[in-house]
């Protein structure tokens, strides 16, 4: 039987993941966060000693036998960085900004795209990114590109890190918020934009809960064709 893949695009902090995440626990499909891998291979870099900017020492770091993996424990996604788990690692400011650092890096689009296409041929799987629909698995099933404005999106994430204890502002989250989607949009490898046949879901006026059921609803209609 054919595996059915889901591609989930859009702009950082339109709730991709947290979505995504949801709607696999309900369909009984697999959740792969491909921001999560970015941000894993940011982590290294930085690890290494690599400044942003420093395109040209990344080679180096995937060379050094650097490993990448997800690991699902009681439903819950974990990512390995040569074995350790980094998921509590990853989701700081520091790390937003290094991860699309090196997405905007082809080599390291390359090194994770193979890992990416197996789950897909070998898992039924809802998979979030920038580029999933258009790029990583442009025959996908179910295309959606799921975004909020520019405030809305950095009012969602700077509630988030007040609540982790970090020390930020607002406009400090709406400022990288914003030079974030001009990063994504204008990067050539791979830029953020919406693939012509994905459905478009806007949720700046919705509750995570009624944008869950948005997206669930866009899927099980596609399905159901």
């Amino acid at each position: 039987m054919k595996s059915i893949a889901v591609a989930i695009d859009g702009p950082s902090g339109a709730g991709k993941s947290t979505i995504a995440r949801a709607a696999a626990g309900h369909l009984g499909f697999v959740y792969v966060d491909t921001g999560a891998m970015y941000r894993t291979i940011g982590l290294a870099v930085c690890r290494a000693g690599v400044q942003l900017g420093e395109t040209e020492k990344i080679q180096s770091v995937l060379d050094a036998g650097l490993q990448v993996s997800l690991r699902y424990q009681d439903g819950v996604q974990h990512v390995l960085l040569n074995g350790e788990d980094v998921s509590g690692l990853i989701r700081t400011p520091e790390m937003s900004k290094y991860a699309s650092f090196v997405s905007a890096v082809p080599a390291v689009r390359a090194f994770l795209l193979d890992t990416q296409r197996e789950m897909a041929r070998t898992h039924n799987v809802i998979m979030d990114g920038r580029d999933i629909g258009t790029v990583i698995l442009p025959d996908a099933e179910v295309k959606i590109f799921l975004t909020a404005s520019p405030e809305a999106r950095a009012r969602r994430r700077f509630i988030e890190l007040q609540e982790k204890g970090e020390q930020v502002t607002y406009e400090d989250v709406l400022t990288d918020m914003i030079q974030r989607d001009h990063d994504d949009e204008t990067r050539a490898a791979a830029p953020l934009r919406q693939a012509e046949d994905a459905v478009l879901v806007d949720t700046s006026d919705l509750t995570l809960e009624q944008s869950m059921e948005a997206v669930e609803a866009v899927v099980r209609r596609a399905l159901e064709d």
